[in-house]
């Protein structure tokens, strides 16, 4: 039988024999499979469910009935596996997202970095940003921007070119200054920005210090020593065993003393939990064993 037959033919999973969501499981693993040879990013380990529905929206919007039929295209149409990725890659963000954890490091953690001549900074999982800008206005605020250096990475090349660019839809702006302002701003928070009538720009004097890179929690390794990472919202789409890695990865880039921020509903669950202190366990704020005063 020529291997092509089943490239083109659905199978609709109620004429089969199996339960669809069995039948389903299992092209979800023959597809991730695919895509781990094909492009090198591993999410065997992501939270199934998180995955699955980023999948049926696929499904949904390129009017697919199976898995099997998105695999096909993954395969053999040019420019759908990048777009597949990018459908994996988590984008959900603000600036200054939970407000009380920037008030919180700007009035605990500033103070203790002040000490330091440079500052590294990391935010693993940056998404198109926003954060990574919000840091960078805190740091200015604070007189730190100027010795440190932010490296922003995210495994998706897409939001790593619009973070880049520094532009948000300037009809958000109104919902980030109030974050700006629970958080502690000192300023004008459009100071930092121009406007024409559709996106904020903001001044290269707060880009000047980023550096951004593709990174993937999932398959690479540790980049730097940092003095802060910041990990927020990430770890939520990894099961336990992929936590555990990428605690790895956090805890081997820090510099001793330094800290680590992760999302308002994650913790440590794996054996280096014991290599931190909990700084401020209410904005889930760690910080690296030994501590040198």
């Amino acid at each position: 039988m020529p291997i092509e037959w089943w490239q083109n033919k659905v199978i609709p999973y109620a004429d089969t024999d199996e339960e669809p969501a069995e039948l389903e499981e299992l092209e979800i693993e023959l597809l991730l499979e695919a895509i781990r040879r094909r492009s090198g990013f591993d999410f065997h380990n992501y939270l199934h469910s998180s995955l699955r529905r980023r999948i049926r929206n696929r499904m949904t919007q390129d009017k697919l009935p199976t898995v099997t039929s998105l695999l096909n295209r993954v395969l053999h149409e040019e420019g759908f596996l990048d777009k597949l990725l990018e459908d994996f890659s988590i984008k959900v963000t603000e600036m200054f997202r939970d407000p009380e954890f920037f008030l919180s490091f700007r009035k605990h953690v500033a103070p203790i970095l002040r000490e330091k001549k440079e500052l590294r900074i990391w935010h693993a999982g940056c998404a198109t940003g926003e954060e990574v800008y919000s840091m960078a206005i805190l740091l200015q605020e604070e007189g730190l921007l100027e010795r440190s250096t932010i490296y922003a990475t995210d495994m998706s090349k897409d939001a790593i070119a619009m973070a880049k660019k520094g532009r948000f839809p300037l009809k958000r702006m109104q919902a980030y200054t109030k974050n700006y302002l629970q958080a502690g701003g000192t300023r004008e928070f459009s100071a930092y920005y121009d406007t024409d009538h559709s996106y904020a720009y903001f001044h290269d004097q707060i880009k000047k210090q980023m550096m951004f890179a593709r990174h993937n929690l999932a398959t690479d390794g540790s980049i730097n020593e940092f003095h802060v990472i910041l990990c927020r919202n990430v770890l939520i789409y990894f099961n336990p065993e992929l936590q555990n890695r990428v605690h790895g990865i956090l805890t081997d880039s820090l510099a001793k003393g330094g800290f680590l921020a992760l999302g308002s509903k994650e913790s440590f669950i794996s054996s280096h939990k014991s290599q931190f202190i909990e700084f401020m366990p209410d904005e889930r704020i760690f910080r690296k064993l030994p501590v040198e005063d």
